[in-house]
């Protein structure tokens, strides 16, 4: 049986790229799975594949997770869509972008067609190249990688608590600066009363 290689890389991150290996038969989702995996980001968010032509341009799409008008529209799903139905070019490309709500975008391109081999499951991460960027929420805490240890966090550099920096002690100084300061335009202002 073949086997398709995909090489995925960030839009963004030329840097970082994986070579998926994937079964004809598999579907959109086993290979978003498989993607979603090789970089550490949590697979249930709502995504897309797009067949693409050689400038990237988005055409079909097939969804993870569709909002309501995309469910009205009939797009096709992930789940259940083969591979090898969309696949009529030996250097087949897709477009991929990962959770709309804070999007990555990925170009996903068909590198090699090879024959299956025993013993191996798949999908199958081929190679991984560069490390993924990070994913930040909306308070701008780092939301944690599908695939991350703790140690990994604890090890990163907090700038406020590493520089030993405390906001409540620098408040209190403040206060106290404007306090004298207010003491002395007042007291000045009642010493010119008294003369009167």
């Amino acid at each position: 049986m073949a086997i398709y290689r995909f090489r995925v890389t960030f839009e963004d991150y030329d840097e970082v790229i994986r070579e998926i290996e994937v079964l004809p038969k598999h579907s959109f989702l086993d290979l978003h799975r498989a993607i979603l995996e090789s970089v550490g980001f949590d697979p249930e968010k709502p995504s897309s594949f797009y067949i693409s032509n050689d400038q990237w341009k988005k055409g079909e799409e097939f969804t993870y997770l569709p909002s309501e008008l995309k469910i009205q529209k009939g797009i096709l799903l992930m789940d259940g869509t083969p591979l090898n139905k969309y696949i009529d070019d030996p250097h087949q490309k897709f477009y991929y972008t990962y959770n709309f709500e804070r999007p990555f975008d990925f170009h996903v391109q068909l590198i090699k067609i090879l024959s299956e081999e025993e013993g191996k499951q798949y999908p199958l991460l081929f190679k991984s190249i560069g490390k993924a960027p990070k994913i930040f929420t909306n308070t701008g805490n780092i939301d944690a990688h599908f695939g991350t240890s703790d140690d990994d966090t604890k090890n990163e550099f907090d700038f406020l608590n590493d520089m030993a920096y405390d906001a409540e002690d620098e408040d209190e100084d403040l206060l106290d600066e404007d306090e004298e300061s207010e003491n002395d335009e007042f007291s000045g202002a009642s010493g010119g009363d008294e003369d009167f």
